[in-house]
């Protein structure tokens, strides 16, 4: 997978920087590459967060389109967190359910909650990009600045708690994309991407609490020494940890499930259905 960073500044311009257009649309056509090799025939692809903010997303489509042969789908919030929980639950057992499935993105995070099927879900308008570029401007940040991110965060959450009550209660936190991988790849320590590693890591508050600590008491030179943190996420990294841990205080996780399985999982199933 590569980070392509299609938010940079959407939440400040509301529009999709020509450099971040050109380098996901340059990132499309290797896929394109891979899909003529495997002779794929369905295609599904998606556009979420970015786009939605993005007053020039047509633009960004019609770019995509030329290069893939399929046009993108805005998804709505809800949308994309239904499918992130289609493709996150479809291997658990329910036994472990209710799931709350957590997608922490670049500029929205996407709630949903049920046990077999999506029974709510929630999108909130907090990111790791989206945090780092409005309130992060020191390296390393300042502490007021990760307080900034904290509060934020905590408002967006009581906005969960209330529009989805159940979310208090459920018994199993699964966490998706790249901030939850990053931090489980972190702890453990891997100097390489292993899914098999990564996939379903109990990643327990402490080590969570610790990974935040690491990560956002160093500059961004130290930071991307870290074992398990990929280059393209140093920058944005620190906004999303600020997510991650105040989800887990929030509503007294002492744990997470990592999850490879994701949206992209979610959008395969539907393409069977």
């Amino acid at each position: 997978m590569t980070i392509t960073q299609l938010g940079q500044g959407v939440d400040a311009t509301k529009r999709l920087a020509p450099e971040a257009i050109a380098r996901t649309v340059e990132c499309l056509k290797g896929y394109r590459q891979v899909m003529d090799r495997y002779d794929v025939e369905r295609v599904r692809i998606t556009a979420t967060s970015a786009a939605r903010d993005a007053g020039n997303r047509e633009e960004f489509f019609d770019a995509a389109e030329s290069v893939v042969g399929t046009r993108p789908e805005l998804l709505s919030g809800s949308e994309e967190g239904q499918l992130s929980f289609a493709g996150a639950t479809a291997e658990l057992d329910p036994d472990d359910g209710p799931f709350l499935v957590v997608d922490i993105g670049g500029g929205s995070t996407e709630f949903a909650y049920g046990v077999t099927e999506c029974e709510a879900a929630l999108s909130v308008d907090i990111g790791c990009v989206r945090l780092t570029e409005k309130y992060i401007e020191s390296d390393p940040p300042e502490p007021e600045e990760l307080l900034a991110c904290l509060s934020i965060t905590e408002a967006h959450l009581d906005d969960v708690a209330r529009l989805i009550p159940a979310s208090l209660h459920a018994k199993t936190f699964v966490g998706l994309a790249g901030t939850v991988s990053a931090a489980a790849a972190v702890e453990i320590g891997l100097a390489e991407y292993d899914r098999e590693q990564i996939h379903h890591f109990d990643l327990s508050k402490e080590a969570a609490e610790d990974v935040y600590r690491t990560l956002v008491t160093e500059s961004r030179a130290q930071r991307r020494h870290n074992p398990g943190l990929e280059e393209g996420r140093v920058d944005v990294i620190v906004g999303g940890m600020c997510i991650l841990v105040r989800i887990m205080r929030y509503f007294g996780f002492d744990r997470c499930l990592v999850s490879e399985s994701d949206i992209l999982d979610g959008l395969a199933l539907s393409l069977l259905e």
